[in-house]
């Protein structure tokens, strides 16, 4: 059944991947969208913005025609990396460490997998995050 924000599968399908390899996490239906989570703690969103709709979304983002974004958590040197870069990537501003970016096709797979595993690692209790660097 279709939702407002919801994403298509050929877009999920690498996000799904991604997330859920690393240790506890699961996805559930957002308010909008998809999230993946490590036990309460959101570490990865994806919604699809609709004529200026959400429009927190779109006014941040500064879209106002149809795309998807992720927003995720980065390392304060991260999000300053990533800010300076400008698009596809933006600040929500609603925490310092959250980061968003719209998914254009102008970034990989493989790296959005990684911005990923590092909102994951920032959010995650420190024996799962030990999981994944094989800390453990």
């Amino acid at each position: 059944m279709y939702r407002k924000g919801d994403v298509a599968e050929s877009i999920l399908r690498p996000l799904r991947k991604a997330c859920l390899e690393l240790p506890e996490a699961f996805e559930e239906p957002a308010w909008l969208g998809t999230r993946w989570k490590i036990r309460t703690r959101t570490f990865a969103h994806v919604l699809r913005i609709e004529d200026g709709r959400p429009e927190s979304y779109s006014k941040v983002s500064g879209v106002d025609e149809t795309a998807v974004v992720l927003t995720f958590r980065a390392a304060e040197d991260e999000v300053a990396a990533l800010s300076a870069s400008g698009l596809p990537f933006f600040l929500p501003g609603w925490w310092p460490n959250i980061v968003g970016l719209i998914l254009d096709g102008t970034i990989d797979d493989e790296e959005i997998a990684e911005l990923i595993t590092d909102s994951y690692c920032i959010l995650a209790p420190k024996k799962c995050a030990a999981l994944v660097h094989g800390d453990a």
